[in-house]
């Protein structure tokens, strides 16, 4: 089957989960009968791969969502400015070599095992997770915490975190999930028991069971009231309780929404425009946001001899791909062309538009004077070699994907959709054995791409390394030096900036798509709104009488 039939049917596939959901008959995802305001949320799978629910150790987006409400951090961050406001901290400074950063602290917060909030528990908290991820260096907080010394506690609500060198967003870390604060006693606990929901805060919910890949619970905590300056409710939380289950089939957990038994819907990829239509004209009310960070980005493979190494294969590969069409195809005509590397949401983004213009005439044409001619094949040749490039991809290919492989395929250029499980996936990173792969991960701040681009930061230093071509590499190192070294935010502009350029300029990174999330809400919840991660402040939502 060709290319294009593929598509098509993948396309025409897009309606079946809802429509098919109509017929199901439901199941509820929990049968608590208990009185009271009930939210029920129906997430994407579990990952029981990755399955903590240790702040300093999530990596799931969705355990993300459920920690912001249970666990809290020193700072938090405007949605739409991304300036840095309190929260569990009234204030702080910063010294002047931006090495000491000293926080005042609230004085009425407690941990809902009744323990006080203090200069010590901050210590402890750092501290301890500092010591984690010595021993296990891959825990994802341990990014967060890039140069992180030592805590001194200066009085009982006065606490100073000091850092060995620089880190430009370090302020940002104490806004997010990861750097969220513990009571002392959850750090006596082991890391397993932490990971399986043994989690002490200070939020406006306490988490009282969780069952890997099936669902948790969360509960009202009474006499809470020191919510981040985001939140418009300044008390306890409208809701008693909140179900969460993991429903790995999107056509049971559409039928769930549908049929009145979740009251949010919230998948991991974005709807389509036939679900989009169908969910509105069932009264639901469509939440997106674009999440902070990389966008959905291919890197590629530019060492060992492959095609990528030239770098006028990578400009034609940039040229080729029509985004607009992409975001109207597989998704809807309203949603967002993606404009750079990053998402318009991270701080510092800077708008590729120009260059990311759709240009087949122009691809074909840097093709040609590389000296890859076309064939009868329509595919292109040179020193008898196929310009083939293979797609490392999990866990399945897409409509999306599919439809890059036709728009290169005009081009001359053949896609091999290489699907792999995960586990698979990550060892063609780890061993190289890719010519185009992906990879994102969600943070407000720009400084997140270390952990993908940069070599001596990164989860996979292999595609890291292999990202750039050797000259390039150089220019990167500085700039994302240039970057966690910067003393104000009109240095760090310039230097995230001038990555975006580099990245684009030089084919180091394709654009795709915005990493747009989105929710359905179902008529009965009012006052659902983002966090500057791209989570929700659940204490704010509250919910009608059906």
């Amino acid at each position: 089957m060709s290319s294009l039939r593929t598509l098509a049917r993948r396309l025409a596939g897009l309606a079946i989960p809802l429509a098919a959901a109509l017929a199901l008959g439901g199941c509820s995802p929990s049968e608590d009968t208990q009185s009271g305001k009930n939210l029920r949320i129906a997430f994407f799978l579990d990952n029981p791969n990755l399955t903590s629910l240790d702040p300093f150790q999530v990596y799931w987006i969705e355990h993300r969502v459920v920690l912001r409400n249970v666990a809290e951090s020193l700072t938090d961050q405007d949605p739409d400015s991304g300036e840095i406001i309190p929260w569990l901290a009234k204030s702080w400074e910063i010294s002047d070599d931006a090495l000491a950063y000293t926080f005042h602290l609230r004085e009425d917060v407690t941990f809902s095992n009744g323990e006080r909030f203090d200069a010590h528990a901050v210590k402890t908290a750092f501290d301890s997770n500092k010591a984690f991820a010595s021993e296990l260096p891959s825990a994802f907080g341990a990014t967060y915490l890039a140069g992180y010394e030592h805590a001194e506690v200066l009085d009982d609500f006065t606490v100073k975190l000091v850092l060995a060198k620089p880190n430009a967003g370090f302020l940002q870390a104490t806004s997010t999930t990861n750097l969220s604060i513990l009571a002392p006693e959850s750090y006596r606990l082991t890391e397993r028991e932490r990971s399986l929901g043994k989690i002490i805060g200070s939020g406006p919910f306490t988490l009282e069971s969780y069952t890997p890949a099936s669902g948790l619970r969360l509960v009202k905590r009474s006499g809470y009231a020191w919510p981040s300056a985001n939140v418009r409710n300044r008390g306890e939380a409208h809701l008693d309780s909140v179900e969460v289950s993991y429903v790995p089939e999107e056509s049971v957990r559409n039928g769930q929404f549908l049929q009145g038994q979740v009251d949010i819907l919230w998948p991991r990829n974005p709807f389509s425009e036939v679900d989009l239509n169908l969910l509105q004209s069932r009264g639901a009310t469509i939440q997106s946001r674009s999440l902070p960070g990389p966008a959905l980005n291919l890197y590629p493979n530019t060492r060992d001899g492959r095609i990528l190494a030239e770098r006028d294969v990578r400009l034609a590969v940039q040229k080729a791909i029509d985004r607009k069409s992409y975001a109207s195809t597989v998704y809807s005509p309203e949603f967002p062309v993606v404009d750079g590397v990053y998402d318009v949401t991270t701080p510092y983004f800077r708008s590729q538009r120009a260059k990311l213009a759709h240009d087949l005439p122009g691809a074909e044409r840097l093709l040609d004077e590389a000296g890859w001619r076309k064939a009868d094949d329509g595919y292109r040749h040179k020193d008898g070699k196929r310009l083939t490039l293979r797609y490392n991809l999990a866990p399945q290919e897409t409509a999306g994907d599919v439809l890059i492989q036709d728009q290169l395929r005009k081009a001359g250029i053949d896609l091999q959709l290489d699907v792999k499980t995960y586990a698979e996936w990550a060892v063609a990173n780890a061993a190289g054995n890719y010519d185009l792969t992906s990879s994102y991960m969600t943070r407000a701040d720009p400084i997140v791409l270390q952990s993908i681009l940069d070599p001596r930061n990164a989860n996979s230093v292999t595609l890291a390394t292999n990202t750039y071509a050797p000259q390039t590499l150089e220019k990167a190192l500085a700039l994302f030096d240039a970057g966690i070294t910067a003393t104000n935010g009109e240095q760090r502009a310039r230097a995230y900036g001038d990555l975006q350029d580099l990245l684009i300029d030089e084919g180091s990174a394709f654009p795709i798509h915005e990493r747009l999330w989105q929710a359905a809400t179902s008529a009965r919840v009012k006052d659902f709104h983002w966090s500057a991660e791209g989570f929700a402040f659940l204490n704010d939502i509250d919910l009608e009488a059906p």
